[in-house]
């Protein structure tokens, strides 16, 4: 069995994505790994040639943001890193670089991978998700936030990455997928003001052109982090890679997490998801085999 990885990156060090973080935690468990940088601005590449692997294979690319308009150029890049995969390997792991695999998932994403290799049914693995939001304290735990998304996918180029690159499709058609017993940790929203601002105006280059990104208020991209519904305190460990970033954060947020701001229709689904552990009544981008 040969699992690949690939993610695509712009821009780490101006935006202070944590990539090489994202690129770390996988690196064990893929036999390469296909790192697509954007035409950035900053020292990106040098970033990625620090991390000691032999298994890191870098590409360039430039980012058609007039021809994929609306975060779609996420997906048009991460399509790209997809093709550059070789033929022969089973299973392609995708990893944003603001993502990261605690290390002790390894051993069952690889049984998993190892698993379903040759049930061709089987067109991708599922990952439950935790979201870190403001410090390394916090996590979302409202329905906001996707609680599932796909990161394993068979090495068929028929597959395709969708909208934005939150998922993948065939076509319009959703994924056939089975549930690993793991999570990934997204850490986006894990920011100090000036690295949320960096992000947003990031995000606002991605999702807007012309006329639109001159009539953007620059205030309208700062972000007030006691503006959230649901967060709860995170009582797990962090992967070992994350820690040295953990040690130099330089900022702290104090959020109220008996705060809850719902709707009665959310308030009623946030609790019966607490009570039943199911989330009902959501938008899957996957079809759960069972």
């Amino acid at each position: 069995m040969k699992i690949a990885g690939f993610t695509i990156i712009k821009n780490a060090v101006l935006n202070d994505y944590p990539v090489a973080e994202a690129i770390a935690s996988i690196l064990p468990m893929v036999d390469e790994m296909i790192v697509l940088i954007g035409d950035g601005k900053d020292e990106t590449e040098q970033l990625i040639k620090s991390i000691k692997s032999d298994k890191i294979k870098i590409h360039r690319s430039v980012w058609d943001t007039t021809t994929y308009t609306n975060g779609s150029v996420l997906a048009a890049e991460t399509n790209k890193a997809f093709d550059l995969i070789s033929p022969d390997v089973d299973w392609a792991f995708y990893i944003q670089a603001d993502e990261a695999v605690h290390e002790q998932y390894c051993t069952s994403i690889l049984q998993a991978c190892q698993q379903y290799k040759d049930d061709l049914k089987v067109e991708g693995l599922l990952f439950n998700y935790l979201h870190f939001y403001g410090t390394y304290d916090y996590v979302g735990d409202s329905r906001k936030w996707y609680s599932k998304e796909v990161r394993i996918i068979r090495n068929d180029k028929i597959i395709r990455s969708f909208k934005d690159a939150q998922g993948f499709r065939v076509g319009n058609r959703k994924l056939n997928v089975k549930q690993v017993d793991a999570f990934i940790y997204h850490y986006g929203w894990v920011r100090s003001p000036e690295t949320i601002l960096a992000k947003n105006i990031h995000v606002r280059d991605v999702w807007h052109s012309g006329d639109e990104l001159v009539n953007i208020n620059p205030a309208e991209l700062t972000h007030n982090f006691e503006d959230f519904d649901s967060l709860e305190l995170f009582k797990g460990v962090h992967p070992k890679v994350w820690q040295n970033r953990i040690a130099a954060k330089n900022w702290n947020y104090k959020l109220d997490t008996t705060q809850k701001r719902f709707s009665f229709k959310n308030r009623l689904l946030y609790y019966v998801e607490k009570l039943t552990g199911t989330r009902i009544f959501s938008f899957t981008n996957y079809k759960i085999i069972r």
